[in-house]
C-alpha cells in the first residue's frame, strides 16, 4: 500500500471519530512529541512507535470521551515537577453548578486546597496546559468502563495503561449536595405552585437563592423540631408568613420527614397572600395547614403555642411576636428580627458619652450596634422569662441577604438568675442611652 494513501486513510477514520475542534486542540498539544498513530500492515517497515496512537491526545480525548458519555468519575494529577510552590496534586470532577455541567479542580497544596471552576471546554484546555515536563507527568482517568493512567517519561514520551474501573457507578454532580438536605424538591406541588421548581422538581435558576434559604432554615431549626413533644399534635404559629416560602417547608418537614402531628397556622397582614397560600395548601392535600389575614399584635391564638415562629417582622413587632410565646407558654420561639428602629432612636435620642460613642457619630456604626443591643436585650428578656436562647446567622433571601436568627427553647430558671438578667438589662439601658425596650414594656419588666 502506498504509505502517503495509508495516512491519508488513517488521519481521515481519526478525524470521523473525533470533532474537528478536538483535532486542533490535540494537534496543539502534540508539539515536540512524536506522532504515534496506529500501526500499519507489517509489509512496512517504519521506526518503533511512529505508527502507534498518540498516547497523550489518546488520554485527552478519552477525558472528552467520558464526560460526553456520562462515564466519567474523576481525573487525578501527579508527579508535579513545576515551579509552583508547595504543588503537589490536581483532583478534577465533574460538578453541576446552577444546572450547568462544570469541572471542579481541587489543586492540592502541602498545606492548604484550591478549588476552581471551569466550564467542560476550559477543563479540558487546563488538563492538557498541566500535563507537561514541567507540569503534572502522570494522570489517572477513573471512569465507570476503565481506568487510563498516563506516564511521561524522562525521554519525553507518553505511554498509557488500561486497567479494571475502580468504580463502576458515576458520583452525583450536585455541586450542592442534595442527598444531604433536609427536604428534597421533587415531588412537592407546593414548590412548583410557588413557582420555585418546575414540574419534575428541578429547581429553577432564579429560585436557587430562596431554595438556599428555606434548607438553611430547616437545618438550623431540625434538632430542636425533633426534641419537641410527640405524645400530642403541635400547635405551630407563623406570623408574617408572607408568601408561605417557609410555612411550607416547615409543615412538610414536621409531618413528612419527622412524621409529628401538627397544626400551622400562617398569619398574614395581605388578603391576597392568604388567599393564595390556603389554595395552594389544599392543592397539596395539606388538610392542617391554614393561613389567616391579620397582623402579629392583633392575632389571638386559640389555646396553648408549641412552636411560634415571626421572620423579618418589622421593628416591634418581632417583639409583638415574642410577647405571644410568651404568653402562651411556647415551646420554642423563633424569630428573625428586621428594621431596629425604635432603639436606634432611643440613642439617637439620648447621644450617650461613654467609651464606645465615637462609634455612634457614623449612622452605619450606629445602625449596626442598634441592631446589636436591640437582639442583645430580646435575647435576654426571653432567657428572664425561662428560655435557653441562641442566635444564629440566618441565610435570608437576595433582598435581606443575611440575618440574625434569635431562638429560644423553653427551660427552667432561678430566682437569683432573674435578678441578674433584670441588673444586666438596667445597666445595659444606662449605657447606650435607652429609655426602654418595647419587649421589655410588653413583658412588664420596665422600670
Amino acid at each position: 500500500m502506498n504509505i502517503l494513501v495509508y495516512i491519508a486513510l488513517r488521519l481521515q477514520s481519526y478525524y470521523l471519530i473525533y470533532p474537528t475542534e478536538t483535532i486542533i486542540s490535540l494537534e496543539a498539544n502534540t508539539k515536540g512529541r512524536k506522532a504515534d498513530l496506529p500501526s500499519p500492515p507489517k509489509t512496512v517497515s517504519l521506526p518503533i512507535n511512529f505508527w502507534d496512537m498518540d498516547h497523550f491526545s489518546t488520554f485527552i480525548a478519552q477525558v472528552q470521551q467520558s464526560l460526553q458519555a456520562k462515564t466519567f468519575v474523576k481525573l487525578s494529577l501527579g508527579n508535579y515537577k513545576g515551579s509552583e510552590n508547595e504543588l503537589k496534586n490536581l483532583y478534577v470532577k465533574a460538578v453541576l453548578i446552577k444546572r450547568e455541567l462544570k469541572l471542579s479542580f481541587t489543586y492540592r497544596y502541602k498545606t492548604r486546597d484550591i478549588t476552581k471552576n471551569y466550564s467542560i471546554a476550559e477543563g479540558i484546555a487546563a488538563v492538557e496546559s498541566q500535563l507537561d515536563a514541567s507540569g503534572f507527568r502522570a494522570a489517572t482517568l477513573f471512569t465507570t468502563e476503565e481506568n487510563l493512567s498516563a506516564q511521561l517519561s524522562n525521554k519525553g514520551d507518553w505511554f498509557t495503561k488500561r486497567e479494571k474501573p475502580t468504580q463502576l457507578k458515576a458520583e452525583s454532580h450536585s455541586h450542592d449536595k442534595e442527598k444531604s438536605r433536609k427536604l428534597q424538591a421533587t415531588g412537592k406541588t407546593y414548590l412548583q405552585a410557588l413557582r420555585l421548581t418546575d414540574a419534575e422538581g428541578n429547581v429553577f435558576k432564579n429560585a436557587q437563592d430562596k431554595w438556599k434559604q428555606i434548607n438553611h432554615y430547616i437545618e438550623l431549626l431540625s434538632s430542636m423540631l425533633k426534641e419537641l413533644p410527640s405524645e400530642r399534635p403541635l400547635q405551630v404559629v407563623d406570623m408574617g408568613a408572607g408568601k408561605g416560602y417557609l410555612t411550607f417547608a416547615l409543615y412538610d418537614y414536621l409531618r413528612h420527614e419527622l412524621n409529628k402531628e401538627a397544626s400551622v397556622i400562617g398569619v398574614e397582614y395581605r388578603d391576597d397572600l392568604v388567599t393564595l397560600c390556603n389554595q395552594i395548601a389544599a392543592d397539596s392535600s395539606f388538610t392542617k395547614l391554614s393561613f389567616v389575614q391579620g397582623t402579629i399584635e392583633d392575632y389571638q391564638p386559640v389555646g396553648a403555642i408549641d412552636v411560634l415562629i415571626a421572620l423579618h417582622a418589622c421593628d416591634t413587632a418581632t417583639d409583638d411576636a415574642i410577647f405571644k410565646g410568651i404568653q402562651h407558654g411556647a415551646e420554642l420561639i423563633v424569630v428573625a428580627p428586621c428594621c431596629h428602629k425604635q432603639i436606634r432612636r432611643e440613642m439617637e435620642a439620648s447621644k450617650k458619652q461613654n467609651e464606645l460613642d465615637f462609634l455612634l457619630q457614623h449612622g452605619i456604626f450606629l445602625e449596626r450596634q442598634a441592631e446589636m443591643v436591640t437582639d442583645g436585650l430580646r435575647a435576654l428578656i426571653l432567657e428572664y422569662h425561662g428560655y435557653q436562647t441562641k442566635v444564629f446567622q440566618f441565610v435570608s433571601d437576595a433582598h435581606t441577604p443575611k440575618n440574625v436568627l434569635v431562638v429560644g427553647v423553653k427551660k427552667t430558671i432561678t430566682p437569683q438568675r432573674q435578678q441578674e438578667i433584670r441588673e444586666k438589662i438596667r445597666t445595659s439601658k444606662s449605657f447606650f442611652g435607652i429609655g426602654y425596650h418595647h419587649l421589655e414594656r410588653l413583658t412588664g419588666l420596665e422600670g
